[in-house]
């Protein structure tokens, strides 16, 4: 069996801001990897430094120093073009904001997927992804139509219909109730290994960190593994 790939490596990285003429350090120096077939979540009170942590891992934000690693590609030497590739080809986000285009179906949130990558339709896909996840019946639905769990659910499927090797989900179940928020997290582990893709999911709910290979403890911007995480699932 081939040794799994490390897709992401965060190399030293902190980042720092400006406020009220004083520095703030929103991130620690923080070493941190993850390989194909990993899934873990990241823990802490909101200000902690959590969602710094996912911008800068996907590129969305630059660090102060260090280095962000995808597919040993050092994204922080590429242009800005360079850049949009790599997330574009790499990198999926799930925000607590679904993020969905107003005037498209949920079938075509999907399809458009398609048309940006330059590739045929995966019509199994479509439906293993509605089947999984409950959409079925809402193929024909509009982001306006939908609740915000709903919304979500779709969010989440867009991000595993595409090719995206790193899966960056921030609080992917804040508004789904909890029966469809285990359902979720446990699609989320099963694509995750299954597919050889990563995924780092930012949660409060430590009921869900059962289906984690590991947890990492954030707090004032320092990034910690717990030492001892056991996984019932």
């Amino acid at each position: 069996m081939a040794k799994p790939q490390t897709i992401l490596q965060l190399r030293d990285v902190t980042r720092d801001f400006i406020e009220g003429g004083k520095k703030i350090t929103a991130l620690h120096k923080t070493n941190f990897s993850i390989k194909e077939g990993e899934f873990v979540a990241i823990v802490g009170p909101s200000g902690s430094g959590k969602s710094t942590f996912l911008t800068i891992a996907g590129g969305l934000q630059n660090p102060s120093q260090g280095e962000i690693v995808i597919h040993d590609n050092d994204i922080t030497q590429l242009s800005t073009k360079a850049l949009s590739k790599v997330r574009l080809a790499e990198v999926g986000f799930i925000l607590q904001a679904s993020n969905l285009v107003p005037y498209l179906t949920v079938e075509k949130q999907l399809v458009l997927i398609d048309r940006v990558m330059g590739r045929k339709r995966q019509s199994e896909l479509i439906e293993e992804m509605f089947k999984n996840l409950g959409l079925t019946k809402l193929r024909s639905k509009y982001p306006g139509e939908l609740s915000g769990g709903e919304r979500q659910r779709v969010a989440i499927a867009k991000v595993l219909y595409g090719s995206s090797s790193l899966i960056l989900a921030d609080e992917p179940t804040a508004s789904l109730d909890s029966k469809r928020a285990f359902e979720v997290v446990e699609l989320l582990a099963r694509e995750t290994r299954e597919r050889n893709k990563a995924t780092i999911m930012v949660t409060h709910d430590e009921r869900l960190l059962r289906y984690c290979d590991a947890v990492y403890n954030m707090s004032d911007g320092v990034l910690k593994k717990r030492r001892s995480h056991k996984k019932e699932v």
